[in-house]
């Protein structure tokens, strides 16, 4: 026996079905209709049944000839279960506040959406401010009597982790200074073979320092001469003397204020040509020193300080119309110490790469060559291992502050020498039983090489915007360090959310490496804010048209 309940007149499913779809239309039908209370009946006798069954399939034939079809059809089925199940007034009471577009999955409708694609709103504002070009840095702190701390005179302990947020804007000044050598290069790469190289244009983030002098980098080797043949239009690429750097001192008498002393920077860029690929590979290691007096110093010490013999190479050598590097820093130095006679001065060497092993070469002769030598320190970025052991210990000597920013997924910084984890290096160099070892390789092996100075380990795991296996170009990219260090926070802490650095030069760069949900973003952030800039632009035309028309000419005043 089959029982319907009167609760649900027919004016009402009508309504409801109107409200689930907007297509549906009610309309007079020719069928008659039979009032309700038939179909309450108790009676199971087959008079009952054909009338009702009659009304269905008519039912169904009428709202197949409604369009759209899929509604109609959605409708018709929403119908079927109308009638065939019983309606409860618990369900009712149940289902009173739900709207029809939860039971919807976008998901499905549209597959593109994933809901771990979506970004708030919050989120989508700060990535378009960190898109924008526009430099923003971290506020400015003064430094003033502390300045001696912030440059390493305590070794830079109780700054590192947490990372101190004066230390942090330091850090990241100083590299901006040394993509400022890298820009300067690449716009003029080459350099004349028969004339002396001209004073070269270097556009620095920051306008407190000047640049004095231009640097320039030799190599001892020479490529052979089939590669010519093979490979003419090579250029500048196998050019022996390359401009490497630069010297600049602060001028600015604000910012002198703010460091609380007039800071002179040596900024150094990293490998850039083929001859420099080349000194790179010859890992041999030789003596660092070849003043006799010196020399005889250390022959009486148990060990000798050595260095690379590549980036020795490159840091001595004369060009034909250029000085070596080491002899044009020396020179340099010299004349500006004299230049600032009397005010407090500190020197700070600045390098990334190739440019990191030369400035600890520079560092450590630049450290004696004068009586009043102010405190020098260095500020490298992915540098590789340059000496041994005692080469560092003989920096610790001359007072020289290193201060080493590694990435840990960098592998450039674990060459040259016995290649290791950092891991295991860790755990050989803190075992009191292969100590002893690890100390003998590295003193009396040719590869037996050892870091020099206080390290800041940053790790690009830790950025929300880097792919976690990011290649090794991108976790040796200086760019990369910088938004690694302006993210810093501590060794246990997140990215930092507020981090103020620029993302454009990074998905510039490295868009590969840069998670697709930040790439696709940026894509449409980017056709926008085009869009706005050059409807902002229309505008001022605009504007200044209309200002041309109402402004009187000269001739009618």
């Amino acid at each position: 026996m089959m029982q319907f309940s009167t609760t649900a007149p027919a004016h009402n499913l009508h309504k409801f079905q109107a409200l689930r779809c907007p297509s549906f239309r009610c309309h007079s039908s020719s069928i008659k209709q039979q009032p309700i209370s038939s179909f309450a009946s108790s009676s199971s006798s087959t008079q009952t049944h054909k009338p009702s069954r009659l009304h269905l399939s008519n039912l169904d034939k009428f709202l197949d000839s409604q369009k759209p079809l899929e509604t109609s059809s959605t409708t018709t089925h929403f119908q079927h279960q109308q009638i065939q199940q019983p309606i409860q007034k618990s369900d009712a009471k149940d289902k009173k506040g739900k709207n029809f577009l939860e039971g919807l999955n976008l998901a499905k409708l549209w597959p593109e959406i994933k809901p771990g694609d979506e970004i708030s709103p919050r989120h989508l504002k700060r990535l378009q401010r960190l898109l924008s070009k526009t430099a923003e840095y971290s506020p400015r702190n003064i430094l003033g009597g502390k300045w001696k701390e912030y440059h390493g005179s305590n070794d830079w302990k109780g700054m590192l982790d947490p990372l101190d947020d004066n230390l942090r804007r330091e850090v990241v000044r100083y590299g901006d200074l040394v993509q400022a050598a890298y820009q300067a290069f690449h716009a003029d790469p080459a350099m004349s073979s028969t004339e002396p190289p001209q004073h070269r244009h270097v556009s620095l983030p920051e306008r407190s320092y000047k640049v004095t002098k231009s640097l320039y980098a030799t190599s001892s080797i020479g490529l052979p001469k089939w590669i010519d043949e093979v490979a003419p239009d090579l250029g500048w690429m196998t050019q022996r003397s390359s401009w490497v750097g630069y010297v600049a001192v602060c001028d600015d008498r604000r910012e002198i204020a703010r460091m609380g002393r007039r800071d002179i920077v040596i900024s150094l860029r990293g490998t850039s040509t083929c001859l420099e690929w080349a000194e790179n590979m010859r890992a041999q290691l030789v003596d660092l020193c070849d003043d006799n007096t010196e020399a005889q110093a250390q022959a009486q010490a148990q060990t000798k300080p050595k260095v690379e013999c590549g980036f020795m190479s490159l840091y001595k050598t004369k060009g034909a119309h250029v000085q070596s590097l080491s002899e044009s820093v020396v020179e340099e130095i010299k004349r500006l110490i004299e230049l600032y006679k009397g005010e407090e001065l500190s020197i700070t060497v600045t390098g990334h790469s190739l440019g990191a092993t030369l400035a600890l070469l520079v560092a450590e002769e630049i450290s004696t060559c004068d009586t009043n030598v102010p405190p020098v320190a260095v500020f490298s970025f992915g540098g590789p291992r340059v000496g041994n052991k005692a080469f560092g210990e003989h920096l610790e000597k001359k007072n020289v502050k290193v201060l080493r920013v590694v990435n840990t997924q960098d592998m450039i910084t674990r060459v040259p020498g016995i290649f290791l984890s950092e891991e295991l290096e860790e755990k050989l160099k803190n075992s009191k039983l292969v100590s002893g070892v690890v100390d003998m390789l590295e003193e009396n092996t040719p590869l037996g090489y050892s870091h020099v100075g206080t390290e800041l380990r940053v790790n690009t795991k830790m950025s929300p915007y880097l792919k976690p296996d990011a290649d090794i170009a991108c976790c040796h990219d200086l760019e990369a360090y910088l938004h690694l260090v302006d993210g810093y926070m501590a060794s246990n802490c997140p990215f930092r959310a507020n981090a103020k650095r620029s993302l454009a030069r990074l998905m510039q760069d490295q868009s590969a490496n840069v998670k697709k949900l930040y790439t696709s973003k940026a894509k449409g952030l980017s056709v926008n804010l085009s869009r706005q800039g050059s409807s902002l632009q229309n505008l001022s035309r605009q504007g200044s048209m209309s200002m041309s028309t109402c402004l009187p000419s000269p001739s009618s005043s």
